[in-house]
């Protein structure tokens, strides 16, 4: 066999052996390296979840307030006070003002004044026996026709009705004993106009009443009579 033959042959065997086995360090080295690859990768993996996770919990508590308002712009459901009464009596005037129109009243004296303030119609009743002490009258009970009771928020009460026995007083004096009286008609068109809940607004006092000077009579002397002859 010549030379050259056997020189390609040890080539040929040369490229055909397998690569020489690795050691114990080089296989331990490559398999903390694939440890590190996976924890790497593990790390990427979780911190993406949870930068996405964040981003949910972002859009949904605070990008979409208008159809998740906060419980603090949640109405309550606790009802409140109208700021506009739906009556208003003038003390001061004698008269009740309802949907635009004034009413002439009668309320109580200096003596036995008209309690202001705000207050709320408690019931209504079409006609009430009222006792005598009540009325300041002293005998008998009186039926008032068109009755609303009011009562404060101290639970405080009194009402309004028609004041049938003095129909000249609503607008020109005061002859009740605390409560609000009106014309029989005037109370049978302010029942119609106010219901159960409605407010009422009481401001003002009775004026007091101006006193009636009574003349005082002049007395003539016996002396200027006998001087006064023909």
């Amino acid at each position: 066999m010549s030379d050259e033959l056997t020189s390609e042959l040890r080539e040929l065997a040369a490229t055909g052996e397998t690569p020489p086995p690795l050691s114990g360090a080089e296989i331990r080295g490559r398999a903390v390296r694939r440890r590190r690859h996976r924890r790497t990768a593990a790390a990427v993996v979780g911190a993406s979840a949870a930068a996405a996770l964040a981003l949910v919990v972002i859009l949904n508590l605070g990008g979409d307030t208008e159809r998740h308002p906060s419980p603090a712009a949640s109405p309550t459901g606790t009802p409140t006070t109208p700021a506009t009464p739906d009556a208003s009596v003038d003390l001061f005037r004698r008269v009740v003002t309802v949907a635009g129109r004034e009413l002439p009243l009668s309320s109580g004296s200096p003596l036995t004044p008209t309690r202001a303030g705000r207050m709320t119609v408690t019931a209504k009743v079409t006609m009430k026996l009222v006792p005598a002490e009540e009325l300041r009258f002293e005998g008998y009970d009186m039926k008032l026709p068109w009755f609303i009771e009011l009562r404060a928020s101290d639970g405080k009460t009194n009402y309004i009705a028609g004041l049938t026995y003095d129909e000249k007083a609503p607008g020109y004096y005061n002859t009740t004993s605390g409560w609000i009286g009106l014309r029989e008609n005037d109370a049978e068109w302010l029942y119609g106009q106010l219901k159960e809940g409605s407010v009422v607004d009481i401001e003002g006092a009775a004026p007091t009443p101006t006193p009636v000077s009574t003349p005082t009579p002049r007395l003539t002397s016996p002396t200027a009579t006998a001087a006064v002859g023909p």
